[in-house]
């Protein structure tokens, strides 16, 4: 019913920035909440960021609160995150996500998941 595909991973330094760029179709609804999860190398896939679909709602996990901002397109088919003062550990396989209803921080709520992006930052 949804797809998703993520662009914009890529190789950086300590401190730059970088925009991921996600793109939904075949959607049947409008309401759609998307978020942003990651996924470090060995270890369990976290969440990183939610927008609810009028975009009037955001969260931010702890740990990029600051330094990340989540962001939809004019269309509200498209997801952005803006990620700025990266460190080593941002390091990881990036995943776009939707799901029906409001925010919501948790892997098991969202239904619908991209194949995922990477980003590796170096120190």
């Amino acid at each position: 019913q949804v797809q998703l595909v993520e662009s914009g991973g890529g190789l950086v330094q300590a401190g730059a920035s970088l925009r991921l760029s996600c793109a939904a179709s075949g959607r049947t609804f409008t309401d759609y909440t998307m978020g942003w999860f990651r996924q470090p190398p060995g270890k369990e896939r976290e969440f990183v960021a939610t927008i609810s679909w009028r975009g009037g709602s955001t969260a931010y996990a702890e740990s990029v609160k600051g330094r990340f901002t989540i962001s939809r397109g004019n269309a509200k088919n498209t997801v952005y995150l803006q990620m700025n003062s990266l460190k080593p550990e941002d390091t990881a396989v990036y995943y776009c996500a939707a799901r029906v209803g409001g925010i919501y921080t948790d892997t098991s709520g969202y239904s619908y998941w991209g194949p995922g992006t990477q980003v590796i930052v170096s120190s």
